[in-house]
């Protein structure tokens, strides 16, 4: 229960006022180190407008950029984070992100081909108890509105490597979401961008949107 009424005082914190409409806002992630931090630059506004369109949501259309360290990190009920190389988490940037995490926040982790070795490094400075573990298919975040009974669908090929959605659960809340072989970000783009073809567009789209519902809901599931 008391997660329940963290979650939902929240997620009022994060309502914005934009032409009279309430407006959640969602934010990417920029972190140091060197990596692409700010990569896939269409992909959050072409999610958001298919969440609004399909989900029924109030995203505002562009996202903002949040650093770890900001104490803006609390005001944003999902934040999205990717790249293709380093991360390096200072230990005050680390306490930050799993204050956030833990009072009632969400990171989705999206590997964008070379985050992988970095992101999982960084993670043990923000829960050195807790492990990564890849989520059964039957987890609810694969069965939102669209149905993904394999779970994470494969976007675009590198290593030849299957899909995997990992997560970290806090005491008993997936508080992190970490999509990897799968290239997400890259599917939600412009589609001339990476040529994707708009079966594989429509289901990471389909994808982001049950991660964004579940974002939203898992405190009252």
């Amino acid at each position: 229960m008391r997660l329940i009424i963290i979650h939902l005082f929240l997620t009022l914190m994060f309502l914005h006022s934009v032409q009279g409409q309430s407006m959640v806002k969602i934010a990417k992630l920029k972190y140091n180190g060197g990596g692409d931090w700010y990569a896939n630059k269409t992909a959050l506004p072409n999610l958001i407008k298919f969440c609004n369109q399909e989900l029924g949501t109030f995203i505002a259309a562009d996202e903002d950029i949040v650093e770890v360290g900001s104490r803006d990190l609390f005001l944003y009920p999902y934040i999205y984070m990717t790249g293709h190389g380093n991360v390096v988490f200072s230990e005050s940037e680390a306490t930050n992100l799993r204050n956030y995490l833990i009072s009632g926040g969400f990171l989705h982790i999206d590997d964008n081909y070379g985050l992988d070795q970095y992101i999982r490094l960084e993670l043990k400075k923000v829960f050195p108890e807790l492990e990564l573990a890849e989520l059964p298919f039957d987890h609810p975040i694969y069965h939102q509105k669209f149905k993904f009974p394999k779970g994470l669908p494969k976007i675009h090929e590198h290593d030849g490597k299957p899909a995997q959605g990992f997560g970290i659960i806090h005491e008993g809340r997936l508080v992190l979401f970490y999509s990897y072989e799968c290239d997400l970000g890259n599917g939600w783009e412009d589609r001339r961008v990476h040529n994707t073809p708009e079966e594989k567009h429509r289901d990471a789209l389909r994808m982001g949107a049950n991660i964004i519902s579940y974002c939203f809901t898992s405190a009252l599931q």
